[in-house]
């Protein structure tokens, strides 16, 4: 059962999305990806207050996706990571992506903190950070 509301058309928008910013971390990498979106659509909280749909987390400005900004995003979904992106839409979640609102790839070790937030664990090139529940507790 779906944890957030979508449409077909924001399935495939996500698919695109986990695609283009985790391909090159396999399947766990684009499923942790897909974690923060959804996390973001549930959040109403700090920086996504305003944030009610998979399209408006994708295209959210500032504060969304650099992906977004790039020609492969923009290719057609495929059907694993359409699948793949249906598995975080009703719900599964993985660490250390469970919690986490933001990840980025830094070129070294994870820092502690990025932009106030703790770091949740790495996984291959990307940092997931996640707020505290007091925070943000619709993400837990």
């Amino acid at each position: 059962m779906a944890v957030i509301p979508f449409t077909e058309a924001e399935v495939k928008l996500l698919a695109r999305l986990i695609r283009a910013e985790a391909e090159g971390d396999g399947d766990l990498g684009m499923l942790l990806v897909g974690n923060v979106g959804v996390n973001r659509v549930r959040a109403d909280c700090l920086d996504f207050k305003d944030i009610r749909s998979i399209k408006q987390m994708v295209f959210q400005r500032p504060g969304g996706f650099e992906a977004t900004q790039k020609g492969y995003f923009y290719q057609p979904a495929r059907d694993h990571e359409i699948r793949l992106a249906r598995r975080v839409i009703n719900g599964e979640r993985f660490h250390p992506a469970q919690n986490s609102l933001w990840f980025f790839r830094p070129t070294g070790d994870c820092p502690a903190q990025w932009f106030n937030q703790w770091n949740s664990g790495r996984y291959k090139s990307h940092c997931f950070y996640s707020p505290t529940q007091s925070d943000c507790p619709t993400v837990y």
